[in-house]
């Protein structure tokens, strides 16, 4: 039974299907493209961005403790699709300590870490993308803006969404095109009105289950740009987990690219 369902799927999505009206319909692959670059179309233009939040990180035994941030993005130009920094103000043995994101099209992201104890910036390996961020349940490589050119998508089906039953999701499957990543495959769950994704599914690169982020609580800012107040991070394997509560966004931040610079991470303090 399992033989033959995999041969059915493969049939579907390798024979082209038409209309009645005789149109050649989208294949799944190219369905999940169109949906990727239609939500990331829908959150474009924001300029930047000023949070302030708050990581809750359980262990297996629910033992928690937290971090407290603020978090700065910039909108892409060029070649560049975002640029991101986060400061941590929370607890003190963490105090100062920055991450800088840049977001790259076509070429591998760039991640720099400023460590306060050291007074140093260093730079994130590709190879170091999978490891845990501040110890939280969240990896380097989720801190980064998610660029459509470097996936390969395929949608799955359309279902109600986790967490919003009375809305329809599109559940589309995407794989990284780059060989340094955590995951062989995310599947996420993204509304058919507004583009937010609800829940993804991480698979390890074993293509084991490994994470699911739910994301709830949605608030719209500029009659366009939708943010979740909660994001939570499962992760399967351990048992641990990290809630990650956003207390405000500032769509009317003034930042500069030069705000995101390497100097800039250096000089920065808390915020």
């Amino acid at each position: 039974m399992k033989s033959l369902s995999v041969a059915l799927l493969a049939c579907c999505l390798s024979i082209s299907a038409f209309t009645p009206t005789g149109v050649m319909a989208e294949t799944a692959q190219e369905k999940g493209l169109r949906i990727a670059q239609e939500a990331r179309d829908q959150g474009e233009g924001f300029g930047s961005v000023e949070a302030v939040g708050v990581m809750t990180l359980r262990d297996a035994r629910g033992d928690t403790s937290n971090r407290a941030f603020v978090s700065r993005t910039l909108d892409g130009v060029g070649d560049v699709e975002d640029k991101g920094l986060m400061i941590f103000r929370e607890p003190r043995d963490i105090r100062g300590t920055g991450l800088l994101t840049h977001s790259n099209k076509f070429r591998n992201d760039d991640q720099w870490l400023f460590l306060p104890a050291f007074n140093r910036v260093r730079r994130i390996s590709s190879s170091g993308q999978s490891s845990s961020f501040v110890g939280s349940e969240f990896s380097f490589e989720d801190m980064r803006a998610t660029i459509v050119e470097k996936y390969t998508y395929l949608w799955l089906r359309d279902e109600p969404c986790p967490g919003a039953p009375d809305l329809i999701c599109s559940v589309n499957e995407r794989r990284p095109t780059d060989s340094d990543s955590g995951y062989t495959r995310i599947v996420s769950w993204i509304d058919q009105e507004e583009y937010r994704v609800w829940q993804a599914n991480f698979f390890d690169r074993r293509d084991a289950f490994l994470k699911t982020l739910t994301a709830s609580s949605y608030h719209q800012y500029k009659n366009q740009f939708w943010r979740a107040d909660l994001l939570v991070m499962v992760n399967h394997q351990t048992g641990k987990s990290t809630d990650l509560v956003w207390d405000s966004f500032d769509f009317d931040a003034d930042f500069e690219d030069g705000d995101f610079s390497t100097r800039a991470l250096e000089r920065s303090r808390p915020f």
